[in-house]
């Protein structure tokens, strides 16, 4: 197994058990000191655990389709290894076959026929923010599917990735602590668990907004900037006007050569201008709409993870009660009809299974819900990020402003040869009376 760093490969794991039974020592997740349930972390302890950046890489030419491949690289591992979106996928799967009680989040979409390098871009902005969620999250943090994803360097990253997960289990069975969660959690953990999901949809629904308006502020931004140098292009070409100009328009009145002149230098500060206006969009959109956008890929991926456990181990949960209860009436039934006695011993053996059955669900959802109030506080780490980004957005203002007003003052001075008085000596400008050309 070839890795970036050299580092001992992952051991051979055995075969998956027939029945749902506790894993071996050596693959049982060690618990942490003190109460398991809380999490000890902050946010920049949650931050400085990796930075990773994914890069595109030019385009290869595959037999029928151009594939698009990344370069990801990690500061922890300390190496780059390159991927392509099926990687993302298939570590996406093993992640949710591993971990399906945590927030495992969302991949952007796969790429259709006809994507253009906007959509590119934007999925590329949404993998880099998919796997700095992962490589920071906790469990998966110490995980060695994280490890081989962005470290190992050979070309069967995805079979590998899969290997890794066959036969080990998911972390109800590689947990010490999984069969005692019920003890660690609190006696009204359901109204928690509803309340806590009722305010982090509310929150979701107002970051979701806050990220439209800050798109929209970088957006205009940008657009401004284009607005500018088509400005200061048309005053050029107007400066740079070589239609001969009559004698009788003139009088002999040289207004108009002075005008081109004038003109024809202001191009350069309003090519700076929106220079500076682009560079304000484009930092508003790294540090302040991409931030908005992981913390949103955060709170749907909670989202997620909420409707996992309503449709997944507590509606599997609630199966297995009625099937018992549907059991249990037919052991009565045959009990009252004296029925032959083996087929009442095999309908005992099934409800002895299926009572085992509502046992492992039991432990199951009292073990999803462990994970979910962990996962609520985790998000609650991640709310200081607000400060972050508000911080951000008002450092971008601050400063474009200030760089911007530094150019609209070098320029105010280069206009006064645009306004000459009687005696052809240049008057500053003067402010119509009430700001309006045509007063009476």
């Amino acid at each position: 197994m070839s890795y970036c760093v050299k580092e001992r490969a992952p051991p051979d794991f055995a075969k998956p058990p027939v029945n749902e039974t506790r894993e071996p020592e050596q693959f049982l997740m060690q618990a942490p000191p003190g109460n398991p349930l809380l999490l000890p972390h902050t946010l920049q302890e949650l931050l400085s655990k990796d930075s990773v950046q994914v890069e595109l890489i030019p385009e290869k030419k595959g037999l029928f389709l151009k594939h698009v491949e990344y370069e990801v690289s990690s500061k922890r591992f300390k190496c780059s290894v390159y991927r392509r979106y099926n990687d993302f996928v298939v570590f996406h799967e093993m992640l949710l076959q591993k971990f399906p009680y945590r927030m495992v989040p969302a991949l952007p979409p796969k790429r259709m026929l006809g994507a253009d390098r906007e959509f590119i871009e934007s999925r590329r902005r949404a993998l880099k923010r998919f796997i700095n969620l992962v490589a920071r999250h906790p469990p998966f943090s110490e995980d060695v599917l994280l490890k081989l994803f962005l470290s190992f360097s050979g070309s069967d990253v995805q079979n590998k990735l899969r290997e890794l997960v066959q036969g080990v289990g998911d972390e109800f069975l590689t947990c010490r602590l999984a069969t005692q969660a019920k003890d660690f959690l609190p006696a009204d953990i359901q109204a928690q668990f509803a309340a806590s999901r009722e305010l982090i949809r509310n929150i979701y629904n107002s970051f979701y907004k806050l990220r439209d308006r800050a798109e929209r502020i970088a957006s205009r931004a940008i657009d401004n900037a284009s607005d500018l140098l088509i400005f200061g292009k048309e005053l050029s070409a107007l400066g740079s006007d070589t239609t001969p100009l009559p004698s009788w328009a003139a009088l002999n009145n040289n207004t108009w050569g002075t005008l081109k002149q004038a003109l024809k230098g202001l191009s350069v500060e309003f090519a700076l201008l929106a220079d500076k206006a682009v560079q304000q969009g484009k930092q508003e959109e790294n540090d302040v709409v991409e931030k908005l956008n992981l913390f949103l890929d955060l709170l749907q991926s909670y989202k997620d993870l909420c409707e996992r456990h309503e449709k997944g181990v507590l509606h599997k949960h609630q199966r297995a009660l009625h099937k018992y209860s549907m059991m249990k009436k037919q052991m009565m039934s045959a009990t009252v009809q004296n029925k032959e006695p083996e087929s009442v011993e095999q309908l005992e053996s099934r409800i002895v299974e299926q009572e085992n059955a509502i046992l492992t669900m039991e432990l199951r959802n009292y073990f999803s819900l462990y994970c979910l109030h962990q996962e609520t506080q985790l998000i609650h780490i991640y709310l200081p990020l607000t400060s972050h980004i508000l911080g951000a957005f008002v450092n971008s203002q601050i400063q474009g402003h200030k760089e911007m007003s530094k150019v609209w003052n070098e320029l105010k001075p280069k206009l006064s040869c645009l306004f000459v008085g009687s005696s052809n000596m240049p008057t500053p400008p003067l402010s119509p009376p009430d700001g309006n050309f045509f007063s009476n």
